[in-house]
């Protein structure tokens, strides 16, 4: 971790929805000692930013501004030498994010993202992962509710089995949220080539190391209802298995022999046949340029749910673990998952790789990886939920 910088954070992005959200929780979070700064494309709009986080902590009136444009490699060579961590909330990741891993990487410096975006993760593990792991830089996609839930979650189900033999993990989320116009940009921009994420996985896959003494299995479930419950439940197609298979193929604790199923719970069978139809709509309208350009006006970027609908959100991903017959339930839940919540978990995995004591990792890593029980610690004190239930 590089010592001699100027800066300990620098959150890029910052005047657009999500960007302001993580602002200000690290403005009302980060330790007195944090030298961090906010940078983008548009001074104007930072400045507005900093005036609105000083309106509610005064120490932000001398928060540093800086310039940072993917068009402009230089800005973002400044940005990664002169800090520690380097946030980016700028999406979609593969339209905007690489120059500003290319960059990281090159510099030493640790990189956290929100990119649910599979084929950019794989992309970034092609063309930097060997640099960052030369220059020690800690390369963390997907660090808020994509995938952070999903990934710590696993990671702390596994540590309360007991016994060895097969492992099985399987994780059910609920939640009530909407989403960004960020965040619809990086949905749409990922379901509209399957191709080109179908070959950058498989090109990592043929390239990537894995342990020659592990079985690892993220199988794809049906679409069942859950008898104890009612809930009908569907299988996630997101970047989270993958990434907690990587979490599973670097631990040990996940022992030889590994599953991980994920699934959405609904409690209503219309309501998910009525979101099957429209997602599977969006998807097929998606290949067609105009039909795509069309889509992508519904939601404008920079907008974002007001402050009642955030606070009228909320999920909960549930874990089942079983090892050699023994059995653990496990919660990870919060509030707001994709806004108030995500800005908590990507400004704390930045605090946590910029002050913690961190196992030696580098190169594109998982949250679980990097930083573990240390990162679970400062969710748990930042409010989220974290614990062992009852059954």
């Amino acid at each position: 971790m590089p010592t001699e910088r100027t800066y300990d954070v620098v959150l890029v992005g910052a005047s657009g929805f999500a960007g302001e959200l993580t602002a200000a929780y690290l403005a009302r979070n980060a330790p007195t000692a944090c030298r961090w700064a906010i940078a983008g494309r548009n001074r104007a709009k930072l400045a507005a930013v900093r005036d609105r986080l000083t309106a509610t902590t005064s120490s932000c009136a001398t928060l540093p501004v800086l310039h940072a444009d993917i068009s402009d490699p230089e800005s973002l060579r400044e940005i990664a030498e002169a800090a520690r961590v380097v946030i980016t909330t700028v999406g979609p990741y593969l339209q905007y994010g690489e120059p500003l891993v290319a960059a990281c990487a090159a510099a030493g410096t640790d990189y956290v993202d929100l990119s649910g975006e599979p084929q950019f993760v794989d992309q970034m593990y092609l063309r930097h992962h060997d640099t960052a792991a030369a220059t020690g830089a800690r390369i963390v996609h997907a660090c808020g509710f994509d995938s952070i839930p999903y990934d710590l979650g696993t990671y702390y189900t596994v540590r309360q089995l007991t016994g060895n033999g097969p492992v099985s993990v399987t994780a059910t989320l609920r939640l009530r949220s909407t989403f960004s116009g960020g965040t619809y940009a990086s949905m749409l921009t990922a379901v509209s080539r399957p191709r080109e994420m179908r070959r950058a996985a498989q090109e990592r896959n043929r390239t990537e190391r894995r342990p020659a003494n592990k079985t690892i299995r993220t199988p794809f479930g049906r679409p069942h209802r859950d008898p104890a419950t009612g809930n009908w439940l569907v299988p996630m197609p997101t970047l989270d298995p993958q990434l907690v298979a990587r979490s599973a193929a670097a631990s040990d604790e996940y022992g030889t022999n590994f599953t991980y199923r994920q699934y959405v719970a609904f409690r209503h069978l219309p309501t998910l046949a009525a979101l099957g139809a429209g997602l599977g709509t969006a998807i097929l309208l998606s290949q067609v340029p105009p039909a795509r350009r069309a889509l992508g006006r519904l939601r404008a970027p920079g907008t974002g749910p007001s402050p009642a609908q955030r606070a009228d959100s909320w999920f909960s991903v549930n874990f089942v673990g079983s090892a050699n017959g023994n059995q653990v339930h496990t919660e990870f839940s919060g509030g707001d998952p994709g806004y108030e919540e995500t800005a908590k978990m990507l400004g704390e995995s930045a605090l946590c790789l910029a002050f913690d004591e961190l196992p030696a990792t580098a190169g594109q890593v998982t949250s679980a990886t990097a930083m573990g029980q240390a990162l679970l610690e400062r969710l748990r004190s930042a409010g989220l939920t974290i614990q062992r239930v009852a059954t």
